[in-house]
């Protein structure tokens, strides 16, 4: 058996995600095929998360989303797909949603796995 953390809401045993009732993340979709991206919307804002992308065109869905409010320690969005962050106790990125329709997206990045494990190691921003 199999067991991998993937963060305080989630756990990994033998392929399968768990997470605990009440949360948001109780319908956790399948991610096989989807990609982990920096997604770049026209007027909704800048989104981490996995998407399938051989959805052409301006409107796809994505899954185990992030918003990304605020980041420090990348220049640019495409740093951060390539290194992450490196200064993750500054950045706001917020709770994770189960998926997100985006319409209007202008801008796929994928992530490298230096990036998306240091994407995901940021804590989630609450006020």
């Amino acid at each position: 058996m199999k067991v991998k953390q993937m963060n305080k809401k989630e756990i990994v045993v033998d392929g399968i995600t768990y997470v605990p009732k009440g949360t948001n993340l109780e319908k956790v979709p399948s991610l096989k095929g989807k990609e982990y991206c920096i997604i770049r919307t026209y007027s909704a804002g800048v989104f981490v998360g996995y998407i399938n992308r051989k959805v052409k065109g301006k409107e796809n869905t994505i899954y185990n989303a992030r918003r990304i409010w605020y980041w420090d320690g990348a220049a640019s969005l495409s740093q951060m797909a390539n290194d992450g962050v490196k200064k993750p106790e500054n950045c706001k990125f917020s709770q994770i949603v189960t998926e997100q329709d985006l319409k209007e997206i202008i801008e796929v990045l994928p992530c490298s796995k230096k990036a998306k494990e240091s994407i995901e190691g940021v804590s989630i921003w609450e006020k």
